[in-house]
């Protein structure tokens, strides 16, 4: 598919701010399949994005707002085309890939809840089955529900709720698998589906020996598509956040952020 993305976030503060430090992952991958055929980014005040590359091979945009202001608006607005499903890298992974993707993390630890759940789902001799089958048990057994957890929420908690929402579900499969020595990493990016809601969304690849990664997504209980735009892996959702910074002034920040997915 080709997909057009437009992602504007918006900060606003009760009293002007002096200065602001915004770093934003926004920009889709170009691998895996996936073409990057286009991406803008601006921001109002009009400020110079700086641009590097982390770790993870993500693309991070990074600039400052000096002068006081009470609102600082970013919009990204980019095209893909995507694959008919996910065309991932199949060799060996870097050792320290493979160390990353198997440590438990703050928001994926590694606890016996959550070992306990792949270990009750594990195909012996099948790590794709495992997988799958994971996967299929997080769809089915957690609610899908909004505002039960937040942007803090972690694996553990999420689990024990029995409910949460996208970033939730791909923890809690991210910590099953770790255990299970599958590595993992998750994924951010979008989730088209014919306009009826954007939203940003997130899901995970599992590592399987002699076939690469695995692209799914417990959310939904399918393996990644057409419909899904890859913008950034990382260990966890700290590695790999919209948006993240810091700033000066004695104000209360209030964030909005509108997604519009769309295809051309």
């Amino acid at each position: 598919m080709r997909l057009r993305i437009e992602h504007t976030t918006t900060f606003t503060y009760d009293h002007p701010i002096s200065e602001a430090y915004t770093e934003m992952r926004l920009q889709p991958l170009h691998a895996d399949g996936q073409q990057r055929l286009s991406f803008q980014l601006s921001t109002e005040p009009p400020e110079e994005a700086h641009q590097y590359i982390d770790r993870f091979g993500n693309d991070v945009r990074h600039f400052d707002v000096i002068q006081p202001h009470h609102k600082l608006m970013v919009a990204a607005v980019s095209e893909v085309q995507t694959p008919e499903r996910f065309v991932g890298f199949v060799g060996p992974l870097a050792p320290l890939d493979e160390f990353d993707y198997l440590q438990g993390t703050e928001y994926a630890p590694l606890t016996a809840e959550l070992s306990g759940l792949a270990v009750s789902h594990a195909v012996a001799g099948d790590a794709r089955a495992t997988v799958l089958t994971l996967m299929n048990a997080i769809f089915n057994g957690l609610k899908y529900e909004k505002g039960v957890t937040d942007v803090t929420t972690t694996a553990d908690k999420a689990l024990a709720l029995g409910r949460g929402v996208c970033q939730d579900f791909a923890h809690i499969m991210l910590a099953a698998c770790r255990s299970q020595g599958l590595p993992a990493r998750y994924v951010s990016g979008y989730l088209y589906n014919n306009g009826r809601t954007a939203a940003s969304h997130a899901w995970l690849d599992v590592y399987v020996a002699g076939q690469g990664w695995l692209s799914v997504d417990p959310t939904h209980n399918c393996e990644q598509t057409d419909h899904y735009v890859r913008v950034a892996v990382g260990r966890d959702y700290a590695d790999v956040p919209p948006t993240r910074g810091i700033f000066k002034g004695n104000a209360k920040e209030k964030m909005e952020v509108e997604v519009k997915v769309a295809t051309t």
